[in-house]
């Protein structure tokens, strides 16, 4: 090898097993070799790759940041290099192999070995012998794997923000909101990487060396997963891939899996699907060469059909079936909310960005029990309830999806349908978390998505909630430049100016007698939990107007709100039900 090297100023190397079987020959330049394909990282839990990499220097150095780089990338059990002197002779070695870190530790996952004459190479092997040194090391690592405790069910991940330097100053920000999207879809956080470039790489998005930097973290903390805190292009991902040898997921990827894993109706099933496959279809595109041609021409001739190409068009197919079903589904809510626009009954929409407590809100408004989580996207499907107000007047009021900053294109017209709820609002509750440090961000991002839904001329009310966890004096300050109504959504006795400010914009009147309904029929009286302002409120459990007691569920079905509003007018709420079905029956 070294008489080689010499005489054509190549490095070159050999790939071979553990039996010293030679399994590939590389040539490079004199700089570096590109390794062939040895598999995919990580064949087995604890286990090296059972190959060895010996190759050749032309200039006097160590192991070199590939070499370590392959050495953790590919699991490899050694790599050895021979620097190669003027006269073509073998003269220094230097050898590293892996070692096991402990999680979190910030110590080198590999340890190297020189330089050593060549001469004092065959004394070293006789002290240590490498098939030994590869065993001991494979059991420690099995130990090492065996004691740690993952709690996440899809993997541990590391974060990776890469920006211009224009945008430096949300970095911190936008790399805590991943984390809480990496939580919710149960991955866990070991490691979080921070990036700021002149521009970003049109290929890596990072650069490459920080890249290699990653390959060798994830080998300390053990991830298997690198997520982007950005959008990355088809050709992007497969090139980060491949270099790294980690599943790679980008920003838009985690929300859809955050959605499939939370959507519960059909709707939000479909729209899921939707998402996703406009999301993979111009990912499709790794062609394989081993890839077989199907389906031939007229006859038999002509080169036929790929297996890609089929994968596309039976994509294409899919998403437009997806595309019928839920304009269907779009059919029958609007003519859903036809029927109750007839009947003239206001309608709030509860809007906000993502885990700002609209869920939380909605429950202590309407005494219902819908599933709330600290998490990002913890409900997806539309849930619709009622309050009552004076003189049986009724409200009914609807919570959304939140909304997230760069929310995924496909996502967002997915679900636009499921906006449709809004636009035929009356008004507009925007929730937000008063104690989020992003609370502008939030803002503006709720504000832009509003505008692109065409929901920008609809009256709006901003609701600060979780304001029990900022200092009155901020909460007073807010109030008064944003013209908002403060509120936190586990203490009822703060609802009493929302509910004031509902009736007024509603209504156009004063407070008065104010009931809300809950899905079973327990009285609650709350007299003694409202603030001395407002002691003309009372809020009190309505009795449901169906004649049975409704069953204590998630939520109303679309049936129970249609019976629920054609009851609204009546002061004999059990009366009016058998004439909404008389007037189906027509």
């Amino acid at each position: 090898m070294a008489e080689i090297s010499a005489s054509t100023g190549r490095q070159v190397g050999v790939i071979a097993d553990r039996s010293g079987h030679v399994q590939f020959v590389v040539v490079g330049d004199s700089s570096k070799l590109m390794l062939p394909d040895v598999g995919r990282v990580r064949a087995a839990q604890g286990r090296f790759r059972g190959l060895r990499l010996i190759h050749t220097h032309l200039t006097p150095e160590g192991l070199t940041r590939d070499d370590l780089v392959d050495l953790t990338r590919l699991r490899l059990d050694l790599v050895a290099a021979i620097n190669v002197g003027k006269n073509g002779e073998p003269e220094t070695v230097h050898y590293g192999h892996n070692v096991p870190v402990a999680p979190g530790s910030s110590e080198s996952p590999h340890r190297t070995i020189g330089p050593l004459s060549y001469q004092a190479l065959i004394g070293e092997l006789v002290q240590v012998d490498p098939a030994a040194l590869i065993a001991g090391l494979e059991q420690e690592f099995a130990r090492v794997a065996r004691t740690r405790v993952v709690d996440a069910k899809d993997g541990r991940a590391i974060l990776v923000h890469v920006c211009e330097k224009h945008d430096a100053w949300r970095a911190e920000e936008s790399l805590r909101e991943l984390a809480e999207l990496a939580r919710t879809a149960g991955v866990e956080v070991v490691d979080q990487v921070l990036q700021v470039r002149d521009r970003i790489d049109p290929k890596f998005v990072m650069g490459r060396g920080k890249l290699d930097e990653i390959v060798q973290r994830s080998m300390q903390v053990d991830a298997s997963v690198l997520i982007f805190d950005r959008n990355l292009g088809p050709a992007q991902a497969a090139a980060i891939a491949k270099a790294i040898d980690l599943k790679v997921i980008d920003r838009s990827q985690l929300i859809l899996d955050i959605f499939a894993q939370r959507a519960e109706s059909r709707d939000g099933k479909l729209q899921v699907e939707l998402a996703q496959m406009k999301y993979l279809l111009p990912r499709i595109g790794q062609k394989d060469d081993s890839l077989s041609r199907l389906t031939g021409g007229i006859g038999g001739r002509g080169p036929g059909e790929t297996v890609l190409e089929i994968g596309k068009r039976r994509a294409r197919e899919r998403i437009s079936r997806l595309e019928s079903e839920l304009e269907k589904l779009a059919v029958q809510r609007r003519n859903r909310r036809q029927r109750r626009n007839r009947r003239d009954v206001p309608i709030v929409s509860i809007v906000g960005y993502t885990n700002a407590g609209k869920s939380t809100l909605l429950n202590a408004l309407t005494g219902s029990e819908t599933i709330v989580e600290d998490k990002l996207f913890a409900t997806l499907d539309t849930r619709s309830r009622r309050i009552r107000f004076p003189e049986e007047r009724e409200v009914v009021i609807t919570d959304t999806v939140g909304f997230i900053r760069d929310l995924p294109v496909d996502l967002f017209a997915a679900f636009r349908a499921t906006f449709e709820e809004a636009q035929d609002a009356d008004l507009l509750l925007h929730v937000v978390d008063a104690s989020d440090p992003a609370l502008g961000e939030h803002i503006k991002t709720t504000e832009q998505l509003l505008g692109q839904l065409e929901l920008s001329n609809v009256p709006t009310l901003l609701v600060l909630n979780k304001c029990d966890r900022v200092p009155a004096s901020e909460v007073a300050s807010m109030v008064r430049a944003r013209d908002a109504v403060p509120v936190s959504a586990i203490d009822p006795s703060t609802f009493g100016p929302l509910l004031e400010r509902l009736e007024r914009m509603l209504f156009e009147r004063g407070s008065g007698v104010v009931t809300r309904s809950a899905t079973g029929s327990d009285e609650l009286d709350l007299d003694d939990a409202i603030p001395p302002s407002i002691t003309s409120v009372r809020l009190t459990a309505a009795r449901p107007v169906e004649e049975a007691p409704a069953p204590r569920g998630p939520y109303f079905d679309d049936a129970a709100i249609d019976a629920l509003i054609a009851g609204s007018g009546s002061k004999s709420a059990p009366a009016a039900a058998p004439a909404r079905t008389r007037s189906r029956a027509r």
